[in-house]
């Protein structure tokens, strides 16, 4: 898969594409049933598919302070775009400028000029332009003038809830992790690098990985939760404590994985932990022994919950 930064940086000599057009945080199945019909509809019009997506999140620019929490890196989008079979990601900087295009420009200046779109493809919500002016009975209309279709994908629906990210985010931050994983279709994903902490974990016989995650990522509700963690082509079981630590009146939210059946170094490593299962809320324990009480149930349910054996 290609990566260009910023539409102008298509190459000379680029010819038509396929493009569809989004912030497709978390890639979630609404996402993916967007963005695999722009792949099926490249493929058989002989075309690359381009996603066109933004960074910094649209919110951040147009209202500072409002940045939401990110369900994936920018790393974890791509790899996983490019696993939906994507051939160009085109990530353009958004920018109070960007921001300020209209939609006619919009059009004529990224999809137009310089990705050459033949077909859009877009989610029927799909809105464009300075301050969400467009939507997709406008986008098909400008393509008429410019020489591009323009097709929509409907909405992803379940239970009666729209997915989006707002719903995703949602679920994440009430500790629902099963729920954000029915709408992403895959456990949610947290990343981040191990460093040192107050091992006190180690000292009462449950060292834990400490992980520090990107400033805006989409950590689940204080508690503990059963988890994978993903350390390269490993997949590690994990009882994942997200809290202050109240037992011993911690002042600092953090995220700590304890590794069942693991003895090793950790620390500066780049991990991820795939969290299936919420375990219990964080408690305040009367002393350490309660406390190691409870991580020893943590554990075998966690077990319990990933299907790994004793």
């Amino acid at each position: 898969m290609q990566r260009w930064r910023g539409y102008d940086a298509a190459p000379g000599g680029w010819g038509r594409a396929v493009v569809t057009i989004g912030v497709f945080d978390g890639v979630h199945t609404g996402h993916q049933q967007t963005i695999g019909h722009a792949v099926q509809r490249a493929r058989e019009l002989g075309l690359p598919a381009v996603v066109l997506t933004f960074d910094p999140h649209p919110s951040e620019v147009v209202r500072p302070g409002s940045h939401p929490a990110m369900l994936t890196s920018p790393q974890r989008k791509a790899e996983l775009l490019e696993g939906l079979g994507v051939d160009v990601l085109c990530v353009q900087p958004f920018t109070l400028d960007f921001s300020k295009l209209d939609a006619n420009r919009f059009v004529h200046d990224v999809l137009v000029e310089n990705l050459h779109a033949a077909l859009v493809v877009v989610g029927e919500n799909f809105r464009f332009g300075h301050r969400a002016a467009g939507d997709v009975e406008l986008l098909a209309k400008l393509g008429r003038t410019f020489g591009f279709a323009v097709e929509s994908a409907p909405l992803v629906t379940g239970d009666g809830t729209v997915y989006s990210s707002t719903y995703v985010r949602a679920c994440v931050d009430a500790g629902d992790v099963a729920a954000a994983a029915a709408v992403l279709g895959r456990p949610h994903r947290l990343e981040g690098v191990v460093v040192r902490g107050d091992q006190r974990g180690r000292e009462i016989g449950f060292p834990t990985a400490n992980l520090m995650v990107a400033r805006y990522a989409a950590v689940p509700a204080d508690g503990v939760y059963a988890a994978w963690l993903v350390r390269g082509n490993e997949r590690l079981p994990a009882a994942v404590s997200i809290g202050t630590n109240p037992t011993f009146s911690g002042q600092d939210r953090r995220v700590e994985a304890y590794v069942l059946d693991f003895s090793g170094d950790l620390y500066g490593e780049r991990l991820a932990l795939d969290f299936v299962s919420h375990l219990r809320p964080t408690l305040k324990f009367d002393g350490v022994d309660a406390l190691v009480e409870a991580i020893h149930d943590d554990v075998a349910r966690t077990r319990a919950a990933l299907g790994v054996p004793a």
